[in-house]
Order: C-alpha cells, then structure tokens, then sequence
C-alpha cells in the first residue's frame, strides 16, 4: 500500500545531518563519559514549585477535556504577557493554546498556506522547519543567511526570494545561531512581508533569553500585526520541554479557524498542564531570569576562553541557549569537525550542515551541562582546534 506523500515527503531521503548526535547518544548509552552539547534540553529541570502547581490541579480534578482554545486564565496570562512585550492590545481571542511551540508552528502555517503555495525559512534554521512547511503541503524555499552578516535576512535576499511566496517564518533569537535581530533587520522583514503581501511567522520561543540587544516582537511594527502570527512556549522559559504547552497568538479570525482546526487535531492541552502554566508565568520575570541565568554564564564563559585564542571565531551570541562557531579556520567542514571531536574527545556538538547550507564549516555549542564541565569542554575544544591547525 501507498503512503501519502505529505508524510514520506517530510524530510528528503540520505542523511539528515543528525548523525553526530545519534553515534554520541549511543556512546552515552554504553558507558562512555560523552559530554552532550548537542540538543536544546536544560540541564535543570520544571521548578518544583511549578510541579506543585500542576499536581494541585490535577488533584482538584482539573484532569477531564480541557477548553480546547485553552483555559481562559492561560490565554488572558498569554494575552496580557504579549501586550506588555508589544504595544499591542491583545485579549485572550488573540490566543491558542497549544501542545507546545511546535504544533503552534504546524498550526499557523495549517492557517496561511495552501497546498501547493511556497512558504518561505531561513537558512540557518531550527530541524523542524522544512518538514514542517511539507507537512502543511507547503514548496518549502530557503532564503540563505550568510556568516559574513552574522546570519542574519537582509531585505535584498528576502526581497529576491519573496515574488510568488505566501509566507515567511523567523526565529529571533535564533536556534541555532544566538543571533538576536535588530531593528533593521526587522525593518526590512517587514517592507518585504508588506510589499510582497506575506504571513510573517515569528517564532519567539527563546524570547526571554536575550544576552546583548532587545527582543523585538514583528507584531509591534507599523502595519504587522494584522499579517503577523507570534508561535510563543514554555519550553525554554520555564523549563517545561516535557510539559508541551505553546501558543499561537494572532488576528481573531485566524484564532477562531484555528480553534476549528484544534477541535479537530489535538482537542487541546491537559488543564491541569495549563493550569501549571498560568502559574509559572505568574511568577514573574525572576523567575524566567533563573532559568535563562546558567546559560548568560556559560555564553560569557565560552567568550572569555574564546578571546585567548585566534584560531575558531564565535559568531555574535546575543541570545538563546546555543553559540555558534566558525571552525573554518581548522580546515574542516562542520561534519567532519564534529565527528572527530566526538572520536578523540568525548565531546559532542552539532555540526552547523545539520542546519542548512548557510552554516557550512560552523558548530553549534548547546550551554546544557554545568559551568564547570561546561568549561573544561570548551578548552578541550579549543585544544583540540589548535592541534589540528
């Protein structure tokens, strides 16, 4: 029997890029003492008080079908957290709840693109975004973000690419390269989304990760936020990954064929889950800053070993949990990089191929262990990338 396209079209046929992560993961598996700084996952873990408040619920019974567009205390906490961030007036008919920043992705693009319409990314982008744009039926287009530009879109190469496109997606600050975007970068994102007529997704899950500059949200600037969906989580600002509560917020109509869409596909996020939500974010942001603050260190760590030597450059990491190295100094591509780093020394990244073309003879570095082995890691790296110069 067949299967549809839309599902073995996901990802293309040969390798994924992935390949370091797998053989470092089976190296752990065995015995082996690997240092993992590969994936985006907290080294903490949910706050317990969090967890409190999520088993209070459970326990008070909030555990049978939850609202699907989410529980209106979430949604009105979403709600007035995105206004305070943009400017914005935005209510809780502005909001879906969703199981994580993920489907919130899914979702929006289910909301603007059509089969067979082209959606735009940037190249380096997040490993779900390609299959994503597929999944939807979408002609996934690259738009390159080169290194010289600190990988971030110019208004040209958008521009270029934009003629025919219903959409674009854009993650600041950015997985996998730290970079946060500026003001004339959003500047020119929002002339070609005007010009062209485009949906502008803003993926802003690590929003409250900035190191160097200001978040800014698409949805605050002159005419966006009627063509903008905002994909927010509480993934990393909270340290909820295994928890998968997300949001899409946007203009109310596309909320309501949202909800429509969510009534059919994921009925919704456990309240007991979302009641947990509510009460982290109403924590406050010193709450968010604990759990951003390992990852502020561990960027100021690497900078200070990376200023000693001359060889391996760091691009601009002004947010998020990820650094991103130019290793071309070494002679190496990003893949053979990081192969023989996990052979020689334990130590595992990701090689920047894993995410596009445009981070070719890069690595990305995940500030996911503890200070101290987070260190030693990092002159080992070095270390290693001197040896082989």
């Amino acid at each position: 029997m067949k299967l549809a396209n839309r599902i073995t079209a996901l990802t293309p046929g040969g390798s994924d890029g992935w390949e370091v992560f797998y053989k470092a993961r089976a190296l752990k598996n065995s015995g082996q003492p690997v240092i993992e700084l590969t994936i985006g996952e907290h080294d903490i873990r949910t706050h317990m008080d969090i967890l409190a408040a999520m088993g209070k619920s459970a326990r008070a019974g909030h555990t049978g079908y939850a609202a699907v567009p989410g529980t209106e205390n979430l949604r009105a906490t979403v709600a007035r957290r995105i206004e305070a961030q943009s400017g914005i007036p935005t209510t809780a008919a502005n909001i879906l709840i969703t199981p994580g920043g993920q489907a919130a992705l899914f979702a929006a693009h289910m909301a603007v693109v059509d089969f067979g319409d082209t959606a735009l990314y940037c190249d380096p982008f997040y490993a779900t975004y390609p299959g994503t744009l597929r999944g939807v039926g979408a002609i996934d287009k690259s738009v390159l973000c080169k290194p010289e530009r600190d990988f971030k879109p110019t208004h040209q190469d958008l521009n270029a690419a934009a003629t025919g496109a219903r959409s674009l997606l854009v993650n600041s600050p950015n997985n996998p390269t730290g970079v946060v975007y500026d003001q004339a970068t959003w500047e020119g994102i929002a002339k070609v989304c005007q010009d062209h007529d485009l949906w502008l997704i803003s993926d802003e899950v690590y929003e409250t990760q900035v190191w160097q500059g200001t978040h800014i949200s698409p949805r605050s600037l002159d005419g966006m936020a009627e063509r903008t969906l905002v994909i927010g989580s509480m993934s990393k600002s909270h340290a909820m990954t295994g928890s998968r509560v997300g949001w899409v917020c946007g203009p109310e109509p596309v909320i309501e064929h949202l909800i429509n869409l969510a009534t059919h596909t994921t009925y919704g996020v456990p309240g007991y889950i979302q009641d947990a939500a509510d009460f982290a974010l109403n924590q406050g942001v010193e709450a968010e800053m604990a759990v951003a603050a390992p990852f502020q260190r561990r960027r100021q760590i690497a900078m200070d070993l990376i200023a000693e030597q001359n060889l391996i450059r760091a691009v601009p990491c002004s947010g998020a949990m990820y650094m991103m190295l130019d290793i071309r100094a070494t002679g190496l591509t990003g893949e053979a990089f990081a192969h023989s780093l996990l052979d020689a020394k334990l130590i595992a990244v990701m090689p920047g191929e894993s995410f596009g073309q445009a981070a070719a003879g890069h690595i990305r570095v995940a500030m996911t262990v503890e200070d101290s082995q987070f260190k030693q890691a990092l002159e080992v790296l070095l270390a290693f990338s001197a040896s082989l110069n």
